[in-house]
């Protein structure tokens, strides 16, 4: 039996959202509430209060999450980082390349249409206020057309002041991430002009949002997003997407009734050719084409094409998640070798990642000898050696700090008072070490020193001592 082959002389070989001559085409996307559609709406309320919930939540007194990139300071669940954990700060950018690099090859754009927070806030929050204000969407397209009139002017002055509520709202949620809950709660409560700063890019945010999601909207996935860009290096044959079985859909055709098929029977696939997928599609694109740059893998397409065949009494999936070897050599979507040997390394990529976040030291302590000077002998027999330390506290307590040495017959005494570190600051002293000379023979020694709070070990420092070769 010969196979279906999608009809390629239809493609289409420019951007679904602009004219020939280059002129954008406004998406007026058909809602179409289905199993998936629910999936997806109960999904983004859990994130969206998460996003909205989580800068609200301190620990110690301190923000669940903070990216202050002005100051350098980075709390990620509860745990403050520091330019001096840099190193960790690589290895988890280079963990979150290659997570994303794996999780698209396996499982395709499943983050765009499902989490990413562009897609949320387009299709769960200002799509849903346009819907309600100015109805589906062909009524939209029908109050876009038409003169301005008083209704006109009413329902548009609503939707964009709530656009503009919601674009506010996004800012300040986004700029407490930034600079914490307390410092934007000031800039709000405040006399404006005590915070100019704050003020100015909440303005700016604002701005940002409200003219994402009411103009720019998909083009932000078509044009910006670079991980929309990259994709198509990314997938392959085994990756699961959004996709159209086209061996069960083509060729395309009306279906036939039972006299039509006793008068002039015609073979046609599953696919009646109703376009409604592409009516759903938020970017305007149409599925059948096969994967392409601007599927975000919103599923919408999914619950329109079901809706379809249950009504003409076909089986679901003619849409559905698939490979396109799956497609091609019709066997179902399992969980198989593959996907459980990338899921293996995805997993163990983020374990080791959390280990390293787990078993960071709560203080950074540099011990180095005084620059400039050697060894000195005293004339009680032993040899000293002068050193600079500092102490950066990562812990949200006051730590008082002691040193203790590892070595038999040798003393720590320090200069000054004794060292006592604020939360997230760095406290430095200096002390010296002696050892009496018995104790060297070739020069040098390696010692290790320990660095102690409230009675407990919390940092071990190697370093050096000097003395004279006998």
């Amino acid at each position: 039996m010969k196979q279906a082959k999608i009809d390629t002389s239809n493609y289409r070989d420019h951007l679904s959202n602009v004219t020939e001559t280059g002129k954008r085409i406004w998406i007026y996307p058909r809602i179409v509430i289905g199993n998936f559609y629910k999936l997806r709406t109960y999904f983004s309320w859990l994130l969206l209060g998460l996003l909205f919930g989580l800068p609200l939540i301190e620990v110690d007194g301190h923000p669940v999450f903070l990216f202050n990139v002005i100051e350098r300071k980075f709390i990620f669940w509860g745990v403050t980082f520091f330019p001096q954990d840099f190193h960790l700060v690589a290895i988890g950018l280079l963990t979150f390349i290659v997570f994303v690099i794996l999780f698209t090859v396996i499982f395709g754009r499943i983050w765009c249409g499902w989490a990413c927070p562009q897609t949320i806030f387009m299709e769960m929050l200002f799509r849903k206020v346009e819907v309600l204000i100015e109805g589906d969407h062909n009524a939209q397209r029908r109050l876009d057309n038409e003169p301005w009139t008083t209704e006109k002017i009413w329902k548009k002055t609503l939707k964009h002041s709530i656009f503009v509520l919601l674009s506010f709202l996004i800012a300040n949620t986004f700029l407490a991430y930034i600079i914490g809950k307390r410092e934007l709660f000031a800039i709000i409560l405040d006399n404006p002009l005590d915070h100019l700063a704050g003020l100015f890019a909440i303005i700016i945010f604002t701005a940002v949002f409200y003219f994402v999601f009411a103009r720019f909207r998909e083009l932000v996935c078509i044009v910006v997003c670079p991980y929309g860009r990259l994709q198509g290096v990314m997938l392959d044959k085994k990756s699961i997407v959004v996709a159209y079985d086209f061996l069960r859909g083509e060729p395309r055709g009306k279906k036939q009734t039972a006299e039509e098929k006793e008068k002039a029977p015609v073979v046609h696939g599953s696919c009646i050719d109703c376009k409604i997928c592409v009516q759903v599609c938020p970017t305007g694109i149409d599925i059948r084409n096969g994967t392409q740059l601007e599927c975000i893998g919103c599923t919408a397409c999914i619950d329109a094409c079901d809706e379809v065949m249950d009504k003409i009494s076909e089986p679901r999936g003619l849409i559905r998640y698939a490979s396109q070897e799956g497609i091609e050599q019709k066997t179902k979507l399992k969980f198989n070798l593959r996907i459980a040997s990338y899921s293996f390394v995805l997993v163990a990529l983020l374990s080791i990642l959390a280990y390293m976040l787990m078993t960071r030291n709560i203080v950074e302590t540099t011990i180095l000898r005084a620059p400039g000077l050697t060894y000195q002998e005293n004339k009680n027999g032993t040899v000293s050696n002068l050193y600079n330390v500092q102490v950066l506290n990562k812990s949200y307590q006051t730590m008082p700090i002691q040193l203790k040495i590892n070595q038999q017959n040798a003393q720590i005494k320090m200069i000054g008072k004794a060292i006592v570190v604020q939360p997230g600051e760095v406290a430095e002293s200096s002390f010296f070490i002696e050892i009496p000379n018995k104790s060297l023979t070739d020069g040098s020694l390696k010692i290790e020193i320990e660095v102690i709070s409230d009675g407990k070990v919390i940092d071990h420092v190697k370093t050096k001592f000097l003395g004279p070769i006998l």
